[in-house]
């Protein structure tokens, strides 16, 4: 249920921005293959759910979900790490999150240590 009320929500918020053409990209195998009509579901709450859905999908001029593994899927992996430090005192507001892709892969410089008397944390205000 939590899979269907998170793609819900982007959804509608994805509706709202007035944007016609959708890649919904989904770590959920159920939910990807019950929307797109390959699998089947008995599950009267997920029926109402994936109706829901539905009706969302018709309101776009073209829509594609797509599933990815979540081990395949490190995007969906940190948003999910910064939705849980991410703290807000209205909780039914986020802040935007700005996002940059960037073509060069991140790298460490090595820090020489440096000895002298004092503890690590000596220097940190």
């Amino acid at each position: 249920m939590a899979e269907y009320e998170a793609c819900i929500l982007g959804l509608r918020f994805a509706l709202d921005m007035n944007v016609q053409e959708l890649l919904v990209i989904r770590d959920s195998d159920l939910l990807v293959h019950l929307v797109l009509g390959e699998w089947d579901t008995k599950d009267t709450i997920i029926v109402q759910y994936l109706h829901c859905v539905q009706d969302f999908i018709k309101r776009f001029t073209m829509i594609e979900f797509k599933h990815v593994p979540r081990i395949r899927n490190e995007f969906a992996d940190g948003l999910a790490t910064l939705s849980s430090i991410i703290q807000h005192p209205d909780k039914n507001f986020i802040d935007h999150i700005l996002i940059k892709i960037r073509k060069q892969q991140p790298y460490c410089a090595r820090v020489e240590e440096k000895f002298d008397k004092n503890p690590w944390s000596h220097d940190i205000k």
